[in-house]
């Protein structure tokens, strides 16, 4: 059973006055009895989300157990998880804090705390710090990856979070997923939204300027080439911010290239570098903030070689960070920051700009829990009736978890090998591959496995599924291939999301590894080796390249389910890890080599 927000408080009161609570408990920064007082301080407030993919409503989300960090990111945030985490911030173990940024208990604390996120809660709390800083004293940053993860997103394409955002009341913005949509749709949006939309890497292909199909849209220009405004400037506190965007540069890479055909992403950091550059020597602003996409590797990376930048407010890798990262470069210091996904948090940086100069800060990274906030009563209405229309069909009740259904890590989880199951046995295959996307909502144990939840995991505009056969050399590539792209230890390559999820293999990793050097010992569920000229049958879906034939994923896994009723994972096909004993980046995982 859940605790309400007036037990939470209480049970903090009677803690304290007995003398339970040692100083350190929310590492001092967390004194407040309310987890939500938030002493105001400086004269600028920045509030930040990122990657809540259309989840509207509050949901479980589980953190990853498995955050390896390799090379020069070993020991490093954020690749760390459950206990060394909480050491490395401070955080007091066994508590909601501790609930909100690890795996930990995660079921029992579930139940415990309830759900987090959703858009009527979390404008309960923007609408709160707002109003504590007053008047034209803050601005809402959105990372991204907001109008992709749920079936009502997909159904709108994407319109439904287009007015989520613009109730919630968001500033500025910048993008990723929301690039798999078509580019007359990703155009149309931007137009309804009342956010700046921000991208200073986003171009359009040289050949397509002499007859570009949305030369009329108001963030396209012709003499850059730039798609999309690449910066906006703001006047917040009597300060002027400048709000720099950064969307995911490998968009076309790790998502199809035919739905954005004349647009071209990228790292750039030289153009970052000028652009920082532009806008100190045009526009003399007080502050300078990247709102990026990157993930916080890049960031990290991006922020030690461009100077110039105050804060970058990061996203994609779903990191909540409890505290920002101080990156020293040739021109000071950079904070970089990662505000966790699925709505669960709100990023809250209070900054005192004088003269021109950051002279000082005050971070807390908010969980958003259901049970501790009143929700505000437009956004639930809203909400309501986007729904509507799909309520019956998001509501069907497949199969009954036995366990806790998760996604979050860098292997396989949970509700991964659902998937990969149902791929195997609807489609008769002998392997499964499935994407190792970060996003996905948690079910748990004696919970309904309903059609909202397998669309949390499985809704995106390319879900058809395959089967096909491929040799045992051509699966061994596509796992050596991604977990390069997952390990390499210059974050520079690193093209986005966790290791490709397999059903009916198990195989041997050694993430230190080299390319072509890290996946060995692959064999069937039934110890069958796999030979490098034999060809097996393997179901997959999501392919970028060019659509697949068959029906879409999420068809396939509430087939699957209707027919189970039952959810308990027989075997979780994760790999025999070499060579990570003692890495701060993995905790409780099995099979250790």
């Amino acid at each position: 059973m859940s605790i309400s927000r007036r037990e939470f408080v209480k049970l903090l009161g009677m803690a304290g006055a007995a003398g339970l609570l040692p100083s350190s408990v929310f590492a001092a920064r967390r004194a407040p009895a309310d987890l939500y007082e938030v002493p105001s301080f400086g004269n600028v407030s920045l509030l930040h989300i990122t990657d809540t993919h259309a989840q509207l409503n509050p949901v479980y989300f589980r953190e990853p157990n498995v955050n390896l960090g390799i090379g020069d990111a070993l020991g490093k945030a954020p690749h760390l998880v459950g206990d060394k985490l909480l050491a490395h911030f401070g955080i007091e173990p066994g508590g909601i804090e501790a609930h909100a940024f690890t795996y930990l208990d995660f079921a029992e604390a579930a139940e415990k705390y309830g759900k987090v996120g959703g858009f009527a809660h979390l404008k309960a709390l923007v609408e709160r710090i707002r109003a504590e800083r007053g008047d034209g004293n803050s601005l809402l940053l959105d990372g991204g990856d907001t109008w992709q993860g749920s079936g009502t997103a997909f159904w709108t394409r994407g319109m439904d979070m287009v007015g989520a955002c613009n109730l919630l009341g968001v500033d500025v913005m910048t993008g990723h997923w929301e690039f798999t949509y078509l580019d007359e749709e990703v155009i149309k949006n931007i137009g309804e939204l009342k956010a700046d939309f921000v991208a200073q890497n986003v171009k359009v292909r040289e050949e397509a300027l002499f007859d570009y199909r949305f030369e009329d849209f108001a963030g396209f220009d012709e003499d850059t080439g730039l798609a999309f405004r690449p910066y906006t400037i703001k006047e917040v506190g009597g300060v002027k911010v400048a709000v720099v965007g950064q969307a995911f540069p490998y968009t076309p890479i790790a998502n199809p290239q035919r739905f954005i055909p004349d647009w071209t992403f990228g790292i750039q950091d030289e153009r970052m570098q000028e652009v920082v550059d532009q806008v100190r020597d045009e526009e003399s602003p007080d502050l300078v903030v990247v709102l990026s996409h990157n993930g916080m590797d890049v960031d990290l990376k991006m922020a030690s070689r461009v100077t110039g930048v105050d804060v970058i407010f990061g996203g994609h890798t779903h990191d909540g960070m409890p505290a920002p990262t101080a990156v020293e470069n040739a021109g000071g210091k950079t904070l970089v920051t990662n505000a966790g996904s699925n709505g669960k948090f709100l990023g809250v940086m209070d900054l005192d700009v004088k003269d021109g100069k950051l002279r000082d800060f005050r971070y807390r990274l908010l969980p958003v829990f259901s049970n501790l906030l009143e929700p505000n009563a437009e956004m639930v209405k809203y909400i309501e009736e986007v729904r509507a229309p799909y309520r019956d069909k998001l509501e069907e009740k497949l199969a009954t978890a036995e366990e806790v259904l998760y996604r979050r890590g860098n292997f396989n989880g949970t509700f991964d090998q659902v998937i990969c199951d149902a791929l195997r046995k609807v489609n008769d295959a002998q392997v499964s591959l499935s994407p190792g996307f970060r996003w996905g909502t948690s079910v748990l144990p004696g919970q309904a496995i309903t059609m909202d939840n397998v669309m949390d995991q499985t809704c995106i505009t390319y879900p058809e599924t395959y089967r096909r056969e491929m040799k045992g050399s051509e699966i061994k590539a596509i796992l050596e291939d991604v977990c390069d792209n997952l390990f390499n230890p210059d974050p520079y390559v690193q093209q986005g999301g966790d290791m490709v999820r397999v059903g009916g293999l198990d195989y041997v990793c050694d993430p230190n590894g080299t390319i072509g050097n890290r996946i060995s010992e692959m064999t069937l569920d039934d110890g069958t080796k796999v030979e490098a000229d034999k060809s097996y049958v393997v179901a997959g879906w999501a392919t970028v390249g060019s659509q697949s034939p068959g029906e879409p994923i999420w068809e396939t896994v509430a087939q699957y389910l209707r027919d189970v009723k039952t959810v308990k994972i027989d075997k979780l096909n994760t790999p025999v890890l070499k060579g990570v004993a003692g890495n701060p980046g993995i905790a409780g995982y099995p099979k250790m080599g």
